[in-house]
């Protein structure tokens, strides 16, 4: 799970977290929209909450003289209406009454609603049968009529029609909310709360219900304004507020027939309409990002094809290489809420063609967004590449066009990635999903490709790759699931495979299966290999050279024997002795101690020095570039530097 230290979008439900109420208030104060709408509701809600204490005419008193005056009319502001009544004191008391109307319905409606989702999805079964068996019967009638025959039945008023609006929308709450409840009950801190003891009204009050909670706080937020509108049509239909009460429904539609001698008499409650559900609107989507994090790091972003480029980028110098892939001074970076976090630094190397290279280090030290910034695959917002060179072929890939990398991605360079069940598609068989990158790139009809990949399914060691190739992910083990990755990274005979901790969830008998497979697979291609672990063993099992990296940059390079053998940077050292070795059983593996930094705040120079035992002053005095230790070999250490001076003299 390497990247950027701090950066997590993830697209999974997560344990409900409780943040504070400042933290809400902060995320929400950072929407500008969300920011707006709140201002505008305000102003809305500050007026009719002043109605009474304002200079204005009386609502329902009647001016035949003045019937219909236009806006700006002395006396009247916004003009009147056909009665001669003054329009800003019934737009502002009817506000005032709409407004009640809809928050109240659409408040009890999304509560009525998502209690019976919540419960009908956890429960299941027979409760979710009878719970939902009436909310389809409720369904199963046109709303508006239901609501026509509830307010006919109760006999007209506000109060029965806004019951009604309550009643017929109850269905849709229940409806949106278990469907996001039913996706949640299974998860893995459902169980875990399950283990810890809580009863199941505390998991569906503290776990289930902060998850769905902003699918209700938008649904309703998007409903306050249709159910203004739904009154409106109750009482335009003499079901709802009885004359002479003023509410912007029945203003509407009572001028629905002036539109063509006095449009201002029905543009006056519309725009108050309006206005009312673009505020509600926006302060909703606020309130939805403010309670989940999870969407202010990019969740609803629209994510880019292909990762931004900074305008400003600087482009290094590129010296003469016969480098299958060349990576120069590479600078990618995330940026969300104000911060910048530089997941990648200055990442400097080559891959020549049949080399395996391996990039090391911990989590967090920027492993994948280096191999993903290769392809342009990055998700922008918020990630972006802010400076550097990446060149396959001596084709400069950073900044090219659109076209030019989707004929790159999954056929000249292959990627595997870490966990194939979130990567493949759950709806789509092996098959299906392994012919699909065939007849992009090579143009094949559709039995031709579906044979080509029974014939892949074979070559990776699927056994019954006919019948596998008709099964869906869920249906194979964690290693045919790899190996179906690895059938889709070769399905092209690709001349560079970027494998992305490809065996860190299975076991070790599988590992050892996978890793054999993708080493004679690939020299069966002749197939260059950029592979990226945390674990050295495998590194040493398969790869010729190997770059330690560590919050964000390279710290060693060279051929993987001389990093394993003589080891020039305390940090590799570190890595080493957390290896147990056969034959050891007794010998002590030592974690390292304390975190890497995050690279939204690396401190100065060497960012390993506070958790390195070796560090002196100098260690944070200033940039430390790498330094040649030997043969194609070279580490980023002051102490390293040193002794090669001491050497020299």
């Amino acid at each position: 799970m390497s990247g950027a230290q701090g950066i997590a979008v993830p697209l999974a439900p997560t344990p409900a977290s409780r943040p504070s109420s400042a933290g809400v208030w902060r995320r929400f104060m950072r929407s500008g929209m969300a920011v707006a709408g709140a201002g505008l509701l305000l102003v809305v809600v500050a007026l009719v909450l002043a109605a009474p204490f304002l200079p204005l005419s009386d609502p329902d008193r009647t001016d035949i003289l003045h019937r219909m005056a236009r806006p700006l009319t002395t006396g009247h502001l916004l003009g009147t209406d056909e009665l001669g009544r003054d329009l800003l004191s019934r737009v502002i008391w009817g506000t005032r009454l709409s407004l009640l109307v809809g928050v109240v319905a659409a408040t009890l409606s999304s509560l009525i609603g998502s209690a019976l989702g919540v419960v009908a999805a956890y429960y299941g079964r027979a409760v979710d049968t009878l719970v939902m068996r009436g909310v389809d019967m409720l369904m199963a009638f046109p709303y508006l009529l239901l609501a026509l025959a509830i307010v006919a039945a109760l006999g007209p008023s506000l109060g029965h029609a806004m019951l009604a609006i309550i009643i017929v929308n109850v269905p849709f709450f229940a409806r949106a909310v278990r469907g996001a409840t039913v996706s949640l009950r299974q998860s893995d801190f459902i169980a875990a709360a399950r283990l810890m003891g809580q009863s199941n009204l505390r998991i569906i009050a503290t776990e289930l219900l902060p998850n769905v909670l902003p699918v209700v706080v938008v649904t309703a937020s998007t409903s306050v304004g249709w159910m203004i509108l739904e009154t409106a049509g109750l009482s335009f239909l003499g079901l709802g507020a009885q004359p002479p009460v003023a509410d912007l429904g029945g203003m509407l539609g009572s001028a629905r027939n002036l539109i063509n001698v006095a449009p201002h008499v029905a543009a006056v409650p519309g725009l108050a309409i309006l206005l009312i559900a673009i505020g509600v609107n926006l302060v909703g989507d606020g309130v939805r990002d403010a309670l989940d994090p999870r969407l202010r790091a990019g969740g609803l972003a629209r994510i880019s094809a292909v990762t931004e480029v900074a305008p400003d980028r600087p482009m290094p110098a590129q010296p003469p290489s016969d480098a299958l892939l060349s990576v120069r001074s590479l600078r990618t970076e995330f940026r969300s809420g104000g911060q910048v976090w530089r997941a990648v630094n200055d990442v400097s190397f080559e891959v020549r063609a049949g080399e395996a290279v391996g990039l090391v280090g911990e989590s967090g030290s920027g492993k994948t967004v280096t191999a993903l910034s290769i392809a342009g695959l990055v998700a922008s917002p918020p990630g972006r590449i802010a400076g550097g060179s990446i060149r396959f072929k001596g084709q400069e890939l950073i900044g090219a066009p659109l076209a030019a990398l989707q004929d790159i991605r999954g056929n000249r360079v292959a990627y595997m990635f870490q966990d194939p069940l979130t990567t493949l598609n759950p709806l789509l068989t092996i098959g299906q999903q392994i012919s699909e990158t065939v007849r992009r790139h090579q143009g094949l009809g559709p039995r031709a490709a579906m044979a080509q990949a029974v014939t892949l399914l074979e070559q990776v060691g699927i056994t019954d790759p006919a019948q596998r190739a008709r099964s869906f992910p869920h249906e194979l083990s964690g290693g045919q699931r790899q190996r179906v990755g690895a059938a889709i990274a070769l399905a092209n005979s690709p001349d560079l495979i970027v494998a992305d901790e490809p065996t860190t969830a299975l076991d070790v008998t599988t590992q050892a299966r996978v890793l054999a497979l993708m080493n004679e697979q690939r020299h069966r291609l002749g197939a260059a290999l950029v592979f990226i672990s945390h674990d050295m063993g495998v590194i040493a099992e398969l790869c010729d050279r190997v770059h330690v990296m560590y919050a964000g940059s390279i710290v060693e390079s060279g051929r993987v024997a001389d990093v394993l053998s003589r080891p020039a940077h305390p940090y590799t050292i570190r890595l080493l002795a957390c290896v147990p070795r056969p034959g050891q059983a007794r010998r002590e593996v030592e974690p390292i101690p304390g975190l890497p930094p995050a690279t939204n705040a690396l401190p100065p120079g060497c960012a390993f020095a506070p958790r390195c035992d070796l560090a002196i002053a100098a260690c944070s005095a200033g940039a430390i570039p790498m330094v040649a230790v030997g043969q194609e070999h070279a580490a980023r250490c002051v102490r390293t530097r040193d002794a090669l001076q001491e050497a020299a003299a």
